[in-house]
């Protein structure tokens, strides 16, 4: 049996995520998908609400399930019994890092591999720094998530206590 987790922040979970889950999903028995706790950023959405978003938006998929963690990847993959490790790769860019973490991550753990899917190509610009800036000026993200993490973001950015990705602490 397969079983992956896919690990990431999340904030918030976009189609292009949901394009490697799906995809990811077809080709092992179990997936989990990680969410990670990184006390380091101060995301927009509660690790609560993440891990919310991801239920829903994966619930047509019965192989896949959603868990919070901290620390070291390799070491929430062990504890979950997990042999293989999901990542995208967005652009030639990204190659590089997560290259270097999948060869960090198999010295440490040499029982735990790197399965890389590349984003389809309607999804290789997206990031979820991108849908927050988006959002946060008010702008459609429906060509970037589901309905239902677009209104979340809705509900998030009319409170107007949050900053803008890029602006970096300058509040509306």
């Amino acid at each position: 049996m397969s079983r992956a987790i896919y690990p990431g922040s999340f904030d918030p979970v976009t189609l292009g995520h949901l394009d490697i889950i799906e995809r990811a999903a077809r080709v092992l028995d179990e997936l989990i998908i990680g969410v990670l706790v990184n006390n380091a950023k101060t995301p927009l959405f509660t690790i609560e609400e993440r891990v919310e978003m991801l239920r829903e938006c994966t619930k047509q998929y019965p192989n896949v399930s959603v868990a919070t963690f901290d620390g070291m990847t390799v070491d929430f993959a062990r504890s979950v019994g997990a042999t293989v490790m999901i990542r995208g790769l967005r652009a030639v860019t990204d190659f590089e890092v997560e290259m270097q973490i999948a060869q960090t991550n198999h010295i440490v753990e040499p029982a735990i591999d790197t399965m890389f899917f590349t984003t389809s190509l309607q999804y290789a610009y997206l990031s979820s720094t991108i849908v927050k800036e988006v959002a946060y000026y008010g702008s459609d993200v429906s060509k970037f998530v589901t309905p239902n993490v677009a209104a979340r973001l809705r509900e998030k950015y009319a409170e107007g206590r949050h900053t803008c990705p890029k602006l970096g602490g300058q509040a509306r």
